[in-house]
């Protein structure tokens, strides 16, 4: 997502890379498109440095001019996304366990730990018994991400939802996975808390001296 306004920002240029080095195609959503007076070939010369090269100057990434403000471009971004899914056909099993990747994580006052979470297989269930990182617990409850007191049910592939339930926050990029239940979940991430912790003590030095401590 880029700003027609803003063209290419430094977080931008970081989306960019890591979607190159995930090597996913590309699509280009610039935002921002119902503001007056838009210098469309000065983003698009940006895009091109970047390693971008819109369709309509010739190269191969689709480019779809949109506004969260009107919604104008919306139905375009969402069919463009769908034709690409199609040609490399992308599929999601939504009867399996569901499982995915965190994307942030708090603690809420009212509710606890509180993770955002994208459901990339499965159904992710109210109820589930879930092991995320170092983290586990039982979703007790799933909110929309944009009406953040709407609940829902359940939330099915490529849907980015918040749960409750988690006994600890977990760390931005850990995955997530259903299990058969809070034991199993409580087993494994008793488990991967002990590797941390073998981990981060395995990384310091084994005897300090004046020269390490510094």
């Amino acid at each position: 997502v880029a700003a027609a306004n803003a063209g290419v920002m430094p977080q931008t240029e970081d989306a960019i890379c890591h979607a190159k080095a995930a090597g996913v195609p590309i699509v280009i959503a610039l935002n921002k498109s119902d503001l007056p007076g838009i210098n469309y070939d000065r983003v698009y010369s940006q895009l091109v440095t970047a390693g971008l090269q819109p369709t309509e100057w010739g190269g191969e990434t689709e480019l779809v001019k949109t506004s969260a403000l009107t919604g104008a471009g919306i139905p375009e971004l969402l069919e463009t996304l769908l034709t690409i899914a199609d040609l490399h056909e992308w599929k999601a099993n939504p009867k399996r366990n569901a499982s995915g990747t965190c994307l942030e994580a708090s603690l809420d006052e009212g509710r606890g730990v509180t993770a955002k979470v994208l459901v990339q297989k499965g159904t992710l269930k109210v109820g589930d018994a879930v092991v995320c990182g170092a983290a586990h617990g039982r979703v007790k409850a799933i909110y929309d991400t944009l009406k953040t007191s709407k609940t829902m049910e359940e939330a099915g592939p490529s849907m980015p939802v918040n749960i409750s339930g988690l006994d600890v926050p977990p760390n931005a990029g850990d995955h997530f996975q259903v299990v058969a239940d809070i034991a199993q979940a409580r087993e494994i991430s008793i488990k991967r808390t002990g590797q941390q912790r073998v981990t981060s003590l395995g990384d310091g030095p084994a005897h300090v001296t004046l020269e390490t401590l510094f």
